[in-house]
């Protein structure tokens, strides 16, 4: 399972290119909403080690020293991409980390998009909104068209997620954010089944993403048994999509 430094990579990324992330959550541990069925960092049960989080002034300078050996060294830098071991915005500084990332960026790799993978769970928050709404690539998360299914895939903890809730506060980007969503099958279940899709597709219709990525399983998972979706099948599901005009990119 990963676990990452503070500041780590560049890595290359199949959605995002020669990506450098940062991780706002413990460096030996995993801190989460979610306790995604296909998380590559495995279980939250399995990341108890550590729950000291970082803060601004330590992301300022291992941030700044990271820019600086890249730039010095020719590394390209195509994102700044806020992933790391659990959900980003769970850290309580993540407003002013936001800020920090900016004006770094704009410094050492001013062409560079700043991206984050959150899983859209405290945009409710003003603080949090603001926040992603200044950076290039919100990339937010919505794996399932009901809250039932959201529960199965993602396992929210505190079993609080409200589909419906996070839908309206996508709203207010009026559509500017990229909407992330995983495709899978697990003995179970299988989100790829009409009923999933068809109200998917709603949902992205409603809030009309400027780009929508859909992607499959990559790499092993924490629950035994999940299938990938060829891209072949996603193609097919995104389809409608396509040809409305819609930003479509697909991973498998």
């Amino acid at each position: 399972m990963m676990r990452e430094t503070l500041v780590f990579g560049p890595i290359h990324s199949r959605r995002l290119g020669s990506s450098l992330g940062i991780n706002l959550l413990p460096e030996r541990g995993k801190l989460c909403n979610f306790d995604c069925i296909y998380c590559e960092c495995g279980w939250n049960a399995d990341g108890l080690g550590d729950r000291r989080l970082p803060t601004s002034e330590e992301l300022r300078e291992a941030l700044r020293a990271k820019l600086s050996a890249c730039r010095e060294a020719g590394t390209p830098i195509d994102s700044i991409t806020f992933s790391g071991d659990g959900e980003p915005t769970l850290n309580p500084e993540f407003p002013e980390m936001i800020d920090i990332t900016l004006a770094l960026r704009d410094t050492f790799f001013p062409a560079a998009k700043v991206s984050i993978l959150s899983n859209a769970t405290r945009i409710g928050r003003e603080a949090v909104f603001e926040a992603l709404r200044k950076v290039d690539n919100p990339i937010l998360k919505i794996d399932a068209a009901t809250t039932e299914l959201v529960r199965r895939i993602n396992r929210p903890v505190g079993g609080g997620y409200d589909l419906d809730e996070v839908v309206a506060n996508l709203r207010r980007f009026e559509g500017n954010f990229i909407l992330q969503t995983m495709f899978l099958r697990c003995p179970d279940f299988d989100s790829t089944a009409p009923e999933n899709v068809e109200g998917w597709l709603r949902i992205v219709r409603e809030l009309r993403p400027r780009e929508v990525m859909v992607y499959t399983v990559d790499r092993e998972t924490p629950l035994k048994g999940i299938a990938k979706v060829s891209p072949e099948e996603m193609a097919e599901i995104v389809r409608p999509l396509v040809e409305e005009g819609f930003k479509i990119q697909i991973r498998g």
